[in-house]
């Protein structure tokens, strides 16, 4: 994190903070909370964040150290949710009648939906989590795209043919990607 060289408001990512004319930090709010993307990290590093998480909440000790966590390949998590791409992410809810959530070796599906789960316009349009781990990035990719066409969530529009549009984009491919890729390409 880049010190802050003025007095403001600033934010790294889970923290928030003021520093003051004399580079005072004053520490706002620390959102201790388990990040959406955390089985990226479980999936390459082997640690079950959200055990730890409530082992140390009942006042265990921290037994690791950074030094021992070894990351291994590459992992990919897509969100599937009840949108449909094609006009501009609106939500589309409705009750799932077939479910069928993709798997194999390094495959890793969070869902709590199942037929006949009804899918609110009301809430978070989440379906499930998609989360890849293989040796390379590019084992990676190719997993991910046979995992997505193999899901099958009928009769509702989900994000699926846009995770397999970008994982088939050749700058994605590539890794010639930045947080501005979507909107330019799209």
């Amino acid at each position: 994190m880049r010190l802050a060289r003025e007095a403001g408001y600033y934010s790294a990512g889970t923290v928030e903070f003021l520093v003051d004319q004399d580079q005072n930090f004053y520490f706002m709010e620390v959102n201790a909370r388990i990040q959406v993307e955390h089985p990226v990290t479980e999936m390459i590093t082997g640690i079950d964040l959200v055990k730890w998480q409530i082992r140390i909440a009942a006042g265990e000790a921290i037994d690791l150290r950074q030094r021992d966590i070894k990351p291994r390949g590459a992992a990919i998590e897509c969100r599937i949710n009840a949108e449909d791409p094609k006009a501009d992410f609106r939500p589309c809810a409705g009750t799932i009648e077939d479910y069928f959530a993709a798997g194999g070796v390094g495959v890793r599906v969070d869902s709590h939906v199942h037929p006949g789960t009804e899918i609110s316009p009301r809430y978070d349009s989440l379906i499930g989590k998609l989360i890849v781990h293989r040796p390379t990035r590019d084992e990676a990719i190719r997993a991910t795209q046979r995992c997505l066409s193999e899901f099958m969530i009928e009769p509702l529009k989900t994000t699926i043919p846009f995770h397999l549009e970008i994982c088939g984009h050749p700058a994605f491919q590539q890794g010639q990607v930045d947080t501005g890729f979507i909107e330019r390409t799209w």
